[in-house]
């Protein structure tokens, strides 16, 4: 199974939903990055379930990170981050173990392991294992941040519900970092959350759509065809549970538009060459451009609902109905944003030391 993700800086993720613990190994990261246990703190309290809108599970995700950290800064080898699972109830599970539920990986991780998978709350695939991404990421995050590059990410859509366009993006992008429910305009906020709770109370799940921007990233960061800035985002974006679209600028808002009206022209603006427009979101040829990064992730609606379903009992080749139990999410957009964030950052973080080598993410000693 392939759970490592990266070249220069490799990120590789581990454990199961209702296993003893998940987590995250980090190599390939340059000594002398701080390592902020406040701020990893914060980050995972923004992928942590609140209110009627989550899960009933609540972990405290009391992490400890076994090596790779010393003096409080990253020491150049392995750093492992373990998130022990505290609040699991495997019984819910039990019952239903041979029935496929409908949007999971029940049946395809019965296929592929042969029955020996952990299925409890999803095992592996469950969207637990993202803690280990965001205690990461914070870190990537930090390094990022010290370089001059920012990443923020709202829900632009949720239950036909529109947020407000991204506006100053260094403003914003500080707003949505202090923002627990991360939509810009308040008006909109009170509504999306109002939709989550009568989602919820109805037993069923609702999804949307997230928009990310990056600013600060230099131009000339991506390599050509294969490992193009968009694929390398892409490939790590379509490992969240849920995400399944990723489009970039405007895509296919404009696809039905003329060469004319997409290109974005180059200007010279204080000596540097400048993008007029975004409409390709930053990237040209697979290589950044020096304007925002900026794309956009779909987010299905979360796939346990309390609802019955028709399925199949895939040991007894059967048809079945399926009535769920246990805690689940009835939106689980307003949580992955921050892996979303997470996500990019361990991925920039890995496309720069390509580019740079390992050492330009590092703070240089006075």
């Amino acid at each position: 199974m392939k759970n490592t993700f990266g070249n220069s800086v490799a990120v590789t993720i581990y454990g199961e939903s209702h296993g003893e613990a998940v987590g995250v190994v980090l190599d390939g990261l340059a000594p002398g990055i701080p390592v902020d246990k406040a701020f990893i703190d914060a980050q995972l309290t923004l992928r942590r379930p609140a209110g009627k809108i989550s899960t009933a599970r609540q972990e405290q995700d009391d992490y400890h990170i076994v090596s790779g950290v010393f003096e409080g800064k990253t020491t150049g080898t392995p750093l492992c981050i373990m998130i022990p699972n505290t609040q699991t109830r495997s019984k819910d599970y039990s019952a239903t173990r041979a029935l496929a539920r409908p949007g999971h990986a029940d049946y395809t991780a019965y296929c592929k392991y042969h029955g020996f998978e952990d299925y409890r709350g999803g095992g592996h695939f469950s969207g637990r294992i993202t803690a280990g991404l965001v205690a990461g990421g914070a870190i990537a995050l930090t390094a990022l941040r010290q370089k001059g590059i920012c990443i923020g990410t709202h829900i632009a859509r949720c239950g036909g519900i529109c947020d407000r366009p991204f506006g100053n993006l260094k403003e914003d992008i500080a707003v949505l970092s202090q923002m627990p429910f991360a939509v810009l305009d308040q008006t909109a906020a009170d509504s999306m959350y109002a939709k989550m709770e009568a989602v919820a109370e109805e037993g069923d799940s609702i999804g949307g759509m997230l928009e990310t921007a990056v600013i600060g990233m230099p131009a000339g960061v991506g390599e050509p065809w294969f490992d193009t800035l968009e694929s390398m985002l892409s490939h790590a974006l379509f490992g969240i549970p849920a995400v399944k679209g990723v489009q970039f600028g405007d895509a296919f808002d404009l696809i039905d538009a003329k060469g004319s009206a997409y290109n974005d022209p180059f200007r010279m603006t204080d000596g540097k060459v400048t993008p007029v427009t975004n409409h390709n979101g930053g990237i040209n040829g697979g290589i950044s451009n020096g304007a925002p990064i900026t794309f956009r992730c779909a987010v299905k609606p979360t796939p346990s609902i309390y609802k019955e379903q028709e399925t199949v009992d895939f040991m007894k080749q059967e048809n079945a109905v399926l009535q769920i139990h246990g805690r689940h999410d009835p939106a689980i957009i307003h949580r992955a944003r921050v892996v979303v964030d997470s996500v990019t950052a361990l991925v920039l973080c890995d496309v720069l030391a390509t580019r740079y080598g390992t050492d330009w993410l590092a703070v240089k000693e006075v």
